[in-house]
């Protein structure tokens, strides 16, 4: 049954890796191999349980499932009414070396709170209206993907990794941002500055061009704003919601989500009675736009890395790391480096299923202590984790979404990345760990 269970998963993995070459949609082989791996399982098991076990695996999955719904339909209702806009035609330097710094911090913020994929959309869009030369654009676009990806691992909600973490409690808002934001930034001034070192034998300042982005039909300044505001505010608001009431985070977000659905309601009803309905980006218009093909790809990976858990493989997989490595640097660095061929969310999901989050007891039973607290809710462990998950991905261009898609809007080519862009990437990603590695002899 084992070996069934992992041959399936292998092939089901290659296949999402090389869903552009065999021209099916991972989404697809994931919801296969979710279904075909819990088949094999209670078929082959001879267990009673496993309809309950399946539940539960489900029931944890779907949390993050509804918090990746809510924040992608807020994100998406910004979109619709120009909200980020208004971040365009606030950069108006013409410095291309100031432009990189510039950029580099407000997409840093910005995947944040937003995730590091609609983020590097919005910056690449913005980058087509103010750097009419591709090869300076590409450069800026390398910058773009590490700047999203390091912004979105110290943020509970920054990034698919570091919601799934933060949801199951094995980290909390206030470690991440503590002992991550830091490495993270190194991580981005590395290769950020490189990248000024790239673009010096050049043409230093950009030529002028028209910045300004129109606004969709019928929907003013005034309203665009108040729909920015009030989406990241309700997204600033669900760590707080979390630390106030004990609730799960997706609670949270349901409650941001249908306040700002009545907000928009309510001005669209008794604001612009005039407006042409066809104009009126209401909620329920915006839920026809959201990615589910991406949300059914995280319930297919996430369900199938569960089955493997079920079936015993995760455990058996971190005793053979625990005897074998025993070290958490050496195991989250290579979770890292993996990241950037292999898709993260089933990496850090493999993690979490292989690694019981610690209690005191299982501290005090473990044949080596000081290890076991590595693992503690905040532990050493799951911050590198989070870390090296999301920071890794950066490192070759098809490693993470804003990769994937930076490359696919400026059709970069991965052997230009892999020559330009890498070595900037791994050293900045390499700067992070030692900082952490220099925060644990401090700090914790």
């Amino acid at each position: 049954m084992t070996t069934a269970m992992i041959v399936l998963f292998a092939v089901g993995y290659a296949c999402i890796a090389l869903e552009h070459k065999i021209k099916i949609d991972k989404a697809a082989t994931a919801l296969f191999m979710f279904g075909a791996i819990w088949s094999l399982y209670a078929l082959l098991s001879g267990s009673d349980s496993t309809g309950t076990e399946l539940l539960e695996h489900l029931g944890s999955t779907c949390e993050t499932l509804f918090f990746l719904i809510g924040a992608m339909t807020i994100v998406e209702l910004i979109d619709t009414h120009g909200g980020f806009g208004i971040i365009t035609e606030r950069i108006t330097t013409r410095n291309k070396l100031l432009l990189v710094w510039l950029l580099a911090f407000i997409t840093f913020f910005m995947s944040a709170v937003l995730d590091n994929m609609t983020t590097t959309i919005i910056m690449i869009m913005m980058l087509r209206r103010i750097i009419p030369d591709a090869r300076d654009r590409w450069i800026f676009a390398g910058v773009i993907i590490i700047a999203a990806n390091s912004g979105g691992a110290w943020s509970p909600i920054g990034d698919v990794t570091t919601i799934m973490l933060w949801m199951r409690g094995n980290v909390t808002a206030q470690s991440l941002i503590v002992y991550l934001i830091l490495p993270c930034i190194v991580s981005l001034l590395i290769p950020a500055y490189m990248a000024t070192r790239m673009l010096r034998s050049g043409e230093k300042m950009l030529p002028e061009v028209d910045r300004t982005v129109p606004l969709p039909d019928g929907i003013g300044k005034r309203f665009s704003r108040a729909v920015l505001y009030s989406g990241v505010a309700g997204l600033l608001f669900i760590p707080i919601f979390k630390s106030l009431t004990g609730l799960p985070p997706y609670v949270g977000m349901m409650l941001v989500l249908g306040a700002l659905w009545i907000l928009t309601e309510w001005a669209y009803d008794k604001k612009k009675r005039g407006m042409e309905e066809e104009h009126k980006h209401r909620v329920s218009r915006v839920l026809a736009n959201i990615d589910m093909p991406t949300i059914l790809f995280f319930l297919g990976i996430l369900m199938s890395v569960a089955g493997l858990q079920s079936a015993g493989l995760l455990n058996t997989a971190a005793e053979w790391l625990d005897k074998n490595v025993h070290e958490v640097f050496t195991i989250t660095s290579v979770v890292g480096v993996l990241s950037s061929v292999i898709d993260n969310v089933p990496l850090v999901a493999a993690c979490m299923g292989m690694y019981p989050v610690a209690d005191t007891a299982a501290i005090v039973a473990a044949a080596d202590p000081s290890y076991t607290e590595m693992f503690m809710p905040d532990g050493l462990f799951w911050l590198l984790l989070t870390y090296c998950a999301g920071v890794g991905g950066s490192i070759l261009i098809i490693g993470s979404a804003a990769g994937v898609v930076a490359m696919g809007l400026e059709k970069i080519d991965f052997t230009w990345y892999l020559k330009n862009i890498s070595l900037m990437a791994f050293l900045g990603y390499v700067s992070g760990i030692a900082v952490i590695f220099l925060e644990s002899l401090i700090l914790m």
